[in-house]
């Protein structure tokens, strides 16, 4: 039984000095020292010897077990040890190279345009004021001085919402972000200066120019003295500084419900300063807003007396501007999700 020990202890320990990982050890150690392992065997068939065999025998299987055990031990922190310098090798980084830059996103150009009016007309005075998105008929249309059978009515195409169970407003997408004007009024004594930012939406077809939803920015001056000249001063010197050049304002007679007198606002044309191109049509002039003196219907629905106050209003369409600013060719692109589109901004 001497010699099955030594042979035991010796193939091992040869098993040993070959493993090359510490999955391999724990293999030897399960077969030599396991419930089923060659050394076991022998140490379980010691009752079947004397008590001298048993007592010598005994004694060199236990050397014997705690050499493996020995040997496997410092086998096994070998390897591990191997192993982690092996991985930090290849995983090694420099810790002093940069970094790699991680991509950023960028705002939306309606998003850059919008926070670059609202700090422009904030250097004037004004405050920019948000409103719901989902309006009732009165602000959005009667106390505008559009009345049901007006004709005006015609001109915007409304997507109309189911009337709430205990309301009898009938609720809509709001078409313009005018109804602004008369919340705020209702709530704030003159003297006012406001814009009004926001989404709105039209029920019309959908092609390079036009969407059924767009953003609109609605400026108000509310005070005493307050006339067309304070208007085409703040409306020129804000395309200026949007445009980031002299412009020039032409105010063209117009009508809207909503204003009297009212005009339709052109810019000299930022392509070609007013020399003609096909972008203004040959004309020298871009149609880029609507305005107008609030209409005394507007203050009395307000609450204000007409006979001492006055004032200006005008809206424009953001999409619009922007496509002229940056000089995109299709409104549809800025609900596209193209980022080939949105990367250049």
């Amino acid at each position: 039984m001497k010699n099955e020990l030594a042979k035991i202890y010796a193939n091992t320990a040869d098993a040993i000095t070959k493993a090359e990982t510490p999955e391999k050890i724990e293999e030897i150690r399960i077969e030599c020292l396991g419930r089923k392992g060659a050394l076991t065997a022998i140490l379980r068939a010691l009752k079947d010897l004397t008590a001298e065999e048993r007592k010598t025998i005994g004694e060199e299987a236990n050397k014997i077990r705690q050499k493996i055990e020995s040997r496997l031990r410092e086998k096994k922190i070998e390897l591990e040890r191997t192993s982690r310098e092996s991985i930090l090798k290849k995983e090694w980084i420099d810790v002093t190279r940069p970094g790699k830059q991680i991509k950023k996103g960028t705002l939306h150009p309606i998003t850059q345009l919008l926070r670059e009016a609202e700090s422009i007309f904030a250097s004037m005075g004004f405050a920019t004021i948000e409103g719901p998105e989902v309006e009732t008929e009165y602000y959005n249309f009667d106390a505008l001085n559009i009345p049901e059978n007006h004709p005006a009515r015609d001109m915007w195409d409304t997507f109309w919402l189911k009337k709430l169970d205990n309301s009898e407003d009938r609720l809509l997408l709001r078409t313009h972000t005018s109804p602004m004007q008369i919340r705020y009024m209702e709530s704030h004594n003159p003297p006012i200066r406001i814009i009004v930012p926001g989404r709105v939406y039209r029920y019309e077809a959908t092609d390079a120019s036009h969407d059924i939803q767009f953003y609109q920015l609605e400026g108000l001056m509310v005070d005493k003295n307050i006339s067309i000249a304070n208007f085409k001063a703040i409306i020129r010197l804000f395309f200026s500084r949007l445009f980031e050049k002299e412009i020039t304002i032409r105010l063209r007679p117009s009508f809207f419900p909503f204003t009297e007198p009212s005009f339709e606002v052109d810019i000299s044309c930022i392509i070609c300063g007013q020399k003609g191109c096909s972008v203004c049509k040959q004309s020298g002039w871009l149609e880029l807003a609507g305005a107008g003196m609030v209409h005394p219907n507007v203050f009395k629905a307000a609450g204000y007396n007409p006979k001492e106050v006055q004032g200006f209003a005008f809206g424009m369409g953001v999409n619009r501007i922007a496509m002229m600013k940056y000089k995109i060719p299709d409104i549809r692109l800025f609900h596209s999700g193209d980022l080939r589109f949105l990367k250049q901004f």
